[in-house]
């Protein structure tokens, strides 16, 4: 099922980070993951990717927003557990390596980190809105 929907998105052969197959391109989101993980309920795969979509993009304001360690480290892994659960698993780790940085960690180090994550959520995001409205069997 998820597979399918891959194909029909124009990723035939495509794999999730982490499957092994090293010459198929990646794809940002693991769908047989999602798929698992909503018992294959497509109308429930296309909520929760649209809530993915929705809160990555509230919690990366809150992460570039965050003043303290407490406020920061809450973000990174409020957008790292959002991330696993629709299997954006790029995304996810970048949020767990910020989610670890050190307090000391010089401003452009930060930013630079927090750029990255963004992209991975951007190509994650891209990847869910070329899936279409989820009508696909």
């Amino acid at each position: 099922m998820a597979g399918e929907r891959v194909r029909q998105a124009g990723f035939s052969g495509a794999r999730a980070a982490g499957d092994g197959d090293d010459d198929a391109p990646v794809v940002p989101v693991d769908l047989a993951h999602l798929a698992r993980y909503t018992l294959g309920d497509v109308a429930l795969e296309r909520e929760v990717l649209e809530l993915f979509c929705t809160q990555s993009v509230s919690y990366l304001e809150q992460l570039r927003a965050a003043t303290s360690r407490k406020a920061w480290s809450d973000a990174a892994h409020s957008l790292k557990g959002c991330a696993r659960a629709v299997g954006a698993w790029r995304a996810a780790r970048a949020a767990e390596h910020i989610e670890a940085l050190r307090e000391d960690i010089p401003p452009d180090v930060r930013a630079a980190q927090v750029d990255e994550l963004e992209a991975s959520l951007q190509e994650a995001a891209a990847f869910v809105a070329s899936l279409g409205d989820g009508s696909r069997k």
